[in-house]
C-alpha cells in the first residue's frame, strides 16, 4: 500500500498483485466516473481520480489531496484496490506520467 501522507498521485494498476489483468475491462473509467461530472452529453472526469494507460495497462490515477476534500471517497478507492488486490505505483517520475485515456464517454439517450 503507498505511503498515503505524501503529496502527489497515486497510480492504481488495473494488474492484480499475481499478475493478472483486472476485470471488467472498463474498471478505470467506471471508478473515475464516480467522481465525473457531465457537460452536454460527456463526462469530465474529476482532477482528483481519472481513467489512464501505463505501459499498456488501463490504470487510474489518484490524486492524494481527495483525503482531505473527501475522506469517504477516498478510503472507498482505496478500500476498492485493496480487496481486489490491485497494485499501486507510489511514485510517478515526471518522465512516467501515465497518458489519459481521453475517452469521454457519452450519456446514454433516454426515451
Amino acid at each position: 500500500m503507498p505511503d498515503t501522507e505524501k503529496p502527489g498521485k497515486i497510480v492504481i494498476e488495473g494488474v492484480t498483485q499475481e499478475g493478472e489483468t483486472f476485470r471488467p475491462s472498463d474498471w478505470a473509467e467506471r471508478m473515475s466516473g464516480n467522481l465525473g461530472t457531465f457537460q452536454g452529453r460527456r463526462i469530465q472526469y474529476s482532477p482528483f481520480l481519472k481513467p489512464a494507460v501505463k505501459n499498456g495497462i488501463k490504470c487510474v490515477v489518484l490524486d492524494r489531496s481527495l483525503k482531505d476534500k473527501d475522506p469517504e471517497q477516498y478510503r472507498q478507492i482505496m478500500e476498492f484496490a485493496e480487496r481486489n488486490k490491485l497494485r499501486f505505483c507510489d511514485e510517478i517520475p515526471g518522465d512516467e506520467e501515465p497518458e489519459e485515456t481521453g475517452e469521454q464517454v457519452a450519456a446514454p439517450e433516454s426515451s
